[in-house]
């Protein structure tokens, strides 16, 4: 199973937008993909439509070992896509998890664990960078950073980069940067193509091309409980979701060969 975290510590910034909506396209693609909510909010719970009383299990039960992480996932609305849901519970288990063993690689242990046939993992990590994020980057291989548009975006860029880099050198070797996805662009603001240019010459080939813009239907999507690539599958932002999940497909080999 391929596993990777959506992150960066900074919110608004499209992080759980792309992570639901990235998911759908993958699973459009035929991909078996679980979507893990690591996020106390629950919004990719929520914009996928599974009601808080139908979260049985969550996150934070598979976090603290109360159940398996097959006996947690659930189907979503979406054919081929599993959820993983948040709930409430999720907010106090930094403060729970500080006393459990091995408390960095709970989820980790709990992918290792996994014997359902899911390809591809998507981890949608909280807007912070404390125990819950530091789980998720345990448990990936790639790490996919959604950026907005914006200077502020680019302080925590940096201060994420840094944290991949203790993170690999502490826990996981094995966590790489799979992309920045930029997002929120506007086209008519000057800001937005000033900050793509800078973050294009600083990181070069690691940005996707894709950039997906600042668009309406994106923001309604989540209210319907559903994916903009279903709620609006031709409005721009869900064009520009297919588009950027092509590019990931090409930059994960066991993808690749699927599809050849």
């Amino acid at each position: 199973m391929i596993r990777i975290a959506v992150a960066n510590q900074k919110g608004g910034v499209g992080k759980t937008t792309s992570a639901i909506n990235l998911a759908t396209a993958l699973a459009a693609a035929g991909s078996r993909v679980l979507l893990i909510d690591l996020d106390p909010q629950g919004n990719a719970s929520t914009g996928l439509g599974i009601e808080r009383g139908a979260r049985a299990h969550s996150s934070y039960d598979v976090l603290t070992g109360t159940c398996s992480l097959e006996e947690a996932a659930i189907a979503t609305r979406v054919p081929g896509l599993d959820l993983l849901a948040a709930t409430v519970d999720l907010s106090g288990a930094e403060i729970e998890l500080v006393e459990l063993p091995q408390r960095t690689h709970r989820l980790d242990m709990a992918c290792n664990a996994v014997s359902v046939g899911w390809d591809i993992c998507l981890i949608d990590c909280p807007p912070s960078l404390g125990l819950l994020t530091i789980n998720a980057l345990c448990a990936a291989r790639s790490l996919l950073v959604p950026l907005q548009c914006e200077f502020f975006a680019l302080e925590g860029l940096s201060q994420l980069l840094q944290t991949v880099e203790r993170v690999r050198g502490k826990f996981n070797p094995e966590l790489s940067i799979l992309g920045v996805a930029l997002t929120m662009y506007d086209r008519r603001n000057r800001l937005s193509e000033q900050v793509a240019e800078d973050v294009r010459a600083v990181l070069g080939a690691v940005v996707f091309n894709t950039v997906v813009p600042r668009n309406v239907r994106l923001s309604e999507a989540p209210s319907h409980g559903l994916p903009a690539l279903i709620y609006d599958h031709r409005c721009a932002g869900s064009e520009a979701y297919m588009a950027l999940a092509r590019e990931l497909i090409a930059r994960l080999p066991a993808l690749r060969r699927e599809a050849a």
